[in-house]
C-alpha cells in the first residue's frame, strides 16, 4: 500500500519530490523558474559598479570588469542558494483508503484497499492483489453448501484446533516437488471474538518460511547451500453462516506486515457473513 512523501516550497521556486512504496508512482519532478533583467550588456565587458566601498571624489567610480559568463553564473548561483536557504518544507503522509466488496449472493463482505486489484482465475471465489507486492493478497473461499452442515465455527472446535487445521491445510497447498525445499512454519496466534453483528468469528495467525538451494543435485552438502526464499504473515478469519464455513484469507510478506499492520488488520476485522435468502 502507498505513502507518499511531498516536499513543496510555496512562494519560491518548487521543488517536488513523490516517493513511491507498493501502490502509487509518481515519479520525482524538478522545477526550477527563475528570471532576470535582460538588458543588453556592453560588447566588452559587464561593468560591475563598486558602490559598497566609498569613495572621496563622488564624481569617480570604481569599475571592475568581469566576463558576462562568469557573471552569470555568479548571479544564478547566489540566487539559487539564497532562496533555498529559505525554504519551508510541508512533510505530508497520505492515508490509505478501503472499498468494500459485498457479495449478495454468497453472503460475505470485506474491506480491501482501493487500489488492489481484483484477479479471475485464481481458484477462490474472489481474489484482490496488490499490483506492486505480488505476494500480497486477500481471498475468500467457502465451503459448499451442499456438503456441509456447519451451525457454528465452534463446529471446529477450540480456536487452537481451528489453528492447527489451518495450518495443515496451508501446508497441503504449498507442498513441492522439487529437491531441497523445506518449509518452516508456527502458530503466531488463536482468538475468537464476536463481533458487531452478533457472530462468532475466530482468528488465526501463521507465519511461514520457505527454504531451497539453489544446486540440489549436488552431491557433497556443502556444494547445496541453502537460502531463505520467502517469509509470509498468514491471517484468516473464520465464520459460519448459511450452513457454510467462511474463510477470508490475507497473505503478506513478513517485512510488509510490520510496516502496514494496522491497515491489514482493518482488513481482516471488516469480514461478515451474512444470511441469504433462499
Amino acid at each position: 500500500m502507498a505513502r507518499v512523501v511531498v516536499l513543496q516550497k510555496q512562494g519560491h521556486p518548487s521543488f517536488s519530490i513523490l516517493s513511491f512504496s507498493v501502490s502509487d508512482f509518481d515519479g520525482a519532478r524538478l522545477h526550477n523558474h527563475i528570471s532576470w533583467d535582460r538588458t543588453p550588456l556592453p560588447k566588452a565587458a559587464l561593468q560591475v559598479t563598486a558602490s559598497r566601498f566609498p569613495v572621496k571624489d563622488s564624481r569617480q567610480t570604481k569599475t571592475f570588469a568581469v566576463p558576462r559568463r562568469n557573471t552569470m553564473a555568479l548571479i544564478l548561483s547566489s540566487y539559487i542558494f539564497s532562496e533555498f536557504s529559505y525554504c519551508n518544507f510541508a512533510f505530508a503522509q497520505s492515508s490509505i483508503g478501503f472499498k468494500e466488496y459485498i457479495d449478495t449472493f454468497d453472503g460475505y463482505t470485506f474491506k480491501y484497499p482501493q487500489n488492489w486489484i481484483q484477479v479471475r482465475g485464481a481458484g477462490a471465489d474472489i481474489f484482490f492483489r496488490d499490483p506492486f507486492v505480488l505476494d500480497e493478497n486477500v481471498s475468500v473461499e467457502m465451503s459448499s453448501p451442499s456438503s456441509s452442515r456447519y451451525k457454528t465455527v465452534e463446529d471446529l472446535g477450540p480456536p487452537e484446533e481451528a489453528g492447527r487445521k489451518v495450518l495443515k491445510q496451508y501446508l497441503t497447498e504449498f507442498m513441492s516437488t522439487r529437491l531441497g525445499v523445506r518449509r518452516e512454519s508456527n502458530i503466531i496466534s488463536t482468538t475468537s471474538r464476536v463481533a458487531d453483528d452478533g457472530k462468532l468469528y475466530y482468528q488465526v495467525e501463521v507465519n511461514i518460511k520457505s527454504y531451497a538451494n539453489n544446486n540440489e543435485l549436488a552431491v557433497m552438502p556443502q556444494d547445496r547451500p541453502v537460502s531463505l526464499e520467502w517469509n509470509r504473515r498468514y491471517l484468516s478469519v473464520l465464520g459460519v453462516e448459511n450452513n457454510r464455513l467462511y474463510e477470508l484469507r490475507l497473505q503478506t510478506p513478513e517485512n510488509v506486515f510490520v510496516e502496514e499492520e494496522s491497515d491489514l488488520r482493518q482488513v481482516i476485522d471488516s469480514f461478515r457473513v451474512n444470511k441469504v435468502s433462499a
